[in-house]
């Protein structure tokens, strides 16, 4: 038979395990909903979150699909390699200009006619995408830019910056998509971010509608 000292023994023995059970599972659960919302040194930002589960709708005509994005420079210590000191990675608040930015179509030829630009912002800053007519001999990326870090677009077609919206708005944000259908006659086009410093950045593509 067990003594009565062993019976209290065993239940305060049973006692802990069951404390330490509870506490473990406690902070499973922490951790689960921790990781769910980005934390535990997640770069999701607030604007980000809000704006994931952003679909657009069907779209008339012919869809391209475009993406808006821009990527870190190789870097060593701060410093970009083999540039001059002081110009820093983005992510140490360095120049604009020293992100590679980039706009990618595809397809990059479509029938002329109703196109729709179906745009998704796949970088870490604020993007737009403006239409722009491309003369004959005129290559994407030979605009002027001016004193503001813009390009001259009175001659826009149509543009798509809203987020979660179709056409013109304050700018389509991380991880958000923006739409806008237009109809467009055979000729050379070029896709465009005209926010200050982007379009020298590289965001800049020829759409063609033939």
């Amino acid at each position: 038979m067990t003594s009565a000292a062993g019976r209290a023994s065993l239940n305060r023995r049973g006692l802990s395990i069951a404390i330490a059970s509870v506490l473990l599972l406690a902070i499973g659960s922490t951790v689960a909903v921790a990781a769910g919302l980005g934390g535990f040194g997640s770069t999701a930002r607030g604007s980000e979150i809000g704006v994931a589960g952003c679909t657009s709708p069907v779209l008339p005509g012919t869809t391209v699909a475009v993406q808006l994005m821009e990527s870190r420079p190789m870097t060593m210590r701060g410093a970009m390699m083999g540039s001059p000191r002081g110009m820093m990675d983005p992510d140490d608040r360095g120049p604009l200009h020293h992100q590679m930015m980039r706009i990618l179509a595809a397809p990059t030829s479509v029938p002329a006619g109703t196109v729709s630009l179906a745009v998704t912002n796949t970088g870490r800053l604020g993007h737009e995408l403006v239409v722009l007519p491309l003369p004959d001999g005129q290559q994407p990326g030979s605009r002027s830019v001016g004193h503001d870090g813009r390009i001259d677009e009175s001659s826009s077609l149509g543009e798509a910056s809203a987020a979660c919206a179709a056409g013109a708005g304050d700018g389509i944000v991380a991880g958000s998509r923006g739409w806008v259908s237009l109809r467009l006659p055979p000729g050379r086009y070029e896709l465009a971010c005209n926010l200050p410093g982007h379009y020298a950045a590289g965001m800049f593509a020829e759409l063609d509608l033939t």
